[in-house]
């Protein structure tokens, strides 16, 4: 695979059509995001190069778009197992047919739920977070629904000098107990936390295969477990909410409209997204409409 190369801060925006071999990429923002066109994912399952065009394509744009993939659900599997082995959920349902693909159905028996609209990247409250997901829509309301990516890569680049020194070196705590185990009783929550104890992540993490620094913070982010040092903290005030206040500030770069690209859903479109250097927000403006996703998420590696 040819090395990518990445923007900095003082590169020109990604504004022209790409065409490679038989796909065509058209970038829907400046900084995130391009829609493919003469693809099928069907065929990148099977396809090496296919799939490998496909895959540089996702390192430079974070995440990719496809609409018409009329496929079946044993093909939406096979080609995010091109990534690597999918994993489960322990909140969300899976499909028992094809293990590995869950099940996001949001319909009147579900009411609103209030876990997905919130920016997060996936599964950052295990040990290795995910990869990154392949994404379809199988029912969408007639209108709302949307999903919005953020480009972290980009939010941490155009952060102020000062503050990227600070946060270089700090590392924080990621919980699926303050967030899915929110809603559930306390004996069910604490089981929850004991399958899954929080996670430590770099609030800097690297990109493994692009080099790129990301901003590693998220809904699913409780604290720092470093900051309270004498460089840091002068006096109690400076360490809470001093610190709080620091990772409010970090959390709310991925709101920056610069930063994102929203999608509106049809049956049959797809998104692929890398979630090592992206958040996601899927907007619940819809109910009592109904919104069917089936979402294969891939096995991710352990941040540094």
């Amino acid at each position: 695979m040819n090395q990518i190369s990445t923007p900095s801060a003082a590169a020109p925006a990604l504004v022209r059509p790409q065409v490679r071999h038989s796909v065509k990429a058209e970038p829907l923002t400046c900084t995130i995001g391009a829609e493919l066109f003469g693809v099928s994912l069907a065929d990148a399952a099977h396809d090496d190069d296919l799939f490998a065009e496909i895959r540089e394509l996702l390192l430079t744009y974070k995440v990719l778009f496809l609409r018409g993939q009329d496929i079946s659900r044993a093909e939406h599997v096979a080609f995010a197992s091109r990534f690597g082995p999918l994993e489960d959920h322990p909140v969300a349902g899976g499909d028992p047919e094809n293990p590995g693909l869950v099940r996001i159905y949001k319909d009147l028996d579900s009411a609103p739920e209030h876990y997905e609209n919130a920016l997060h990247t996936d599964g950052t409250w295990r040990e290795n977070p995910s990869m990154g997901a392949v994404l379809r829509c199988v029912e969408s309301p007639p209108v709302g629904g949307d999903t919005v990516w953020v480009n972290m890569a980009e939010a941490y680049r155009r952060l102020p000098e000062h503050i990227r020194t600070q946060i270089r070196d700090l590392r924080a705590r990621h919980s699926i107990e303050a967030s899915f185990g929110a809603v559930m009783p306390e004996e069910q929550r604490h089981a929850l936390k004991a399958r899954y104890p929080d996670a430590e992540h770099p609030v800097v993490r690297t990109h493994p295969e692009t080099g790129e620094e990301v901003l590693f913070v998220n809904s699913f982010t409780t604290h720092f477990t470093n900051y309270h040092t004498p460089q840091n903290v002068r006096f109690g005030i400076d360490y809470a909410p001093g610190a709080s206040n620091l990772l409010t500030y970090l959390l709310s770069q991925a709101s920056v409209p610069e930063y994102q690209v929203r999608w509106r859903w049809q049956p049959n479109s797809f998104a692929i997204w890398d979630n090592r250097s992206t958040q996601h927000y899927a907007v619940q403006d819809y109910w009592p409409a109904v919104r069917k996703m089936e979402r294969a998420g891939i096995v991710g590696d352990r941040p540094f």
